[in-house]
């Protein structure tokens, strides 16, 4: 896979980029070459260690990255054929995420890059996410409308360019993923609940409950999944002696959120003028979500463009390509270094600004 990354990069700019991602409960490290596109990633998922408590456990997450990060490295450079001493520089999930799993990261990644004497930095988690789509053979142009869905955040942001961010709106409480977690709790489908919702959803039946669409009724481009999720809830409880009513539910919870987004990104697609929108993040690779908003980007004759499923959770290979970016436009992280596990995407600036 070979991609350009454009006028951002000056001739001498860092060639070979290694990405860690430790900002939750996937370990990602990739080998990223500016020339040669991605030549390796490797990803170790917790799901399996966190579903006996129906969610991440903080403290297990970190000592879960501790272990597999150095193997992980060790295995990418493996599979390219590459060895440490080749490394131009070395990107890190800074935030946001829990602050130890990303001090896991950003702790490695720095005593690499010091004892390398190559530089590092640290990448925004939500910039790496929006960016991961220009991982594909036919990468999207800025400028571009980009909807960002994950188990911690769900924003829509018009994007001009790198670190050239406006968030347009954002979920006020419960982040979309988050809904889809609690939602499977509610019904007994365990964790992580995206998936199983969306499983069990294609055999509910779409006409028995509608559920409300948070937000829809006025003004604005902000989330609240909140309120649904209380509404499901209820709806569970009053019907917790029928068997079939789970399948329904998570049916018309599942319609609710996908006609949001809807709703949402036709009325931010009008607002900014845009001819593409970017959808990236965990929730992207729901199926229902990805043929609805293919069907409005038919209607608005608008492009939508996503990740690969590989992709669209947490990985490697998108802090990779971010960090190339920075560290081939000159930033640069010392030594000292520090996580952020809140951070606004509208802090972050174009290369060299300021």
């Amino acid at each position: 896979m070979s991609i350009a990354i454009s006028a951002l990069t000056p001739p001498d700019a860092p060639l070979l980029v290694l990405g860690i991602e430790s900002s939750c409960d996937e370990t990602g490290v990739a080998l990223y070459d500016r020339r040669g596109g991605l030549l390796a990633h490797e990803i170790f998922t917790q799901i399996e260690m966190h579903r006996v408590y129906g969610g991440v456990v903080p403290e297990l997450a970190s000592r879960d990255h501790v272990r597999r990060v150095l193997p992980l490295t060790r295995a990418v450079l493996a599979s390219a054929g590459r060895q440490l001493s080749e490394l131009d520089g070395i990107a890190y999930t800074a935030g946001p995420g829990l602050i130890g799993a990303l001090l896991v990261g950003a702790g490695v990644a720095q005593a690499l890059a010091f004892g390398l004497d190559i530089p590092a930095v640290g990448v925004h988690h939500m910039e790496a996410h929006l960016l991961a789509p220009m991982l594909e053979p036919d990468p999207p142009d800025f400028p571009f409308l980009a909807l960002l869905v994950s188990g911690g955040h769900t924003m829509l942001v018009d994007v001009e360019g790198l670190g050239r961010y406006r968030v347009l709106g954002e979920s006020l409480d419960d982040a979309a993923g988050e809904a889809f977690d609690k939602t499977a709790k509610l019904l007994g489908l365990g964790y992580p609940g995206g998936p199983a919702v969306e499983a069990l959803a294609a055999h509910g039946n779409p006409s028995r409950f509608r559920f409300p669409r948070p937000m829809t009724d006025r003004p604005g481009l902000d989330f609240s999944f909140s309120g649904l999720k209380t509404f499901t809830a209820t709806t569970a409880r009053q019907h917790a002696a029928d068997p079939a009513a789970a399948a329904d539910i998570a049916r018309a919870f599942s319609d609710a959120v996908v006609d949001t987004f809807v709703i949402k990104c036709r009325r931010a697609l009008k607002q900014t003028g845009r001819r593409t929108l970017l959808v990236a993040g965990g929730v992207s690779a729901n199926r229902a979500l990805r043929l609805a908003l293919g069907e409005l980007g038919e209607e608005m004759k608008v492009a939508v463009r996503y990740p690969a499923l590989a992709f669209c959770t947490d990985n490697g290979a998108m802090v990779a390509y971010a960090g190339c970016l920075r560290l081939a436009a000159g930033v640069r992280n010392g030594p000292s270094f520090s996580v952020r596990p809140r951070w606004s995407l509208e802090d972050l600036a174009p290369p060299g600004a300021g």
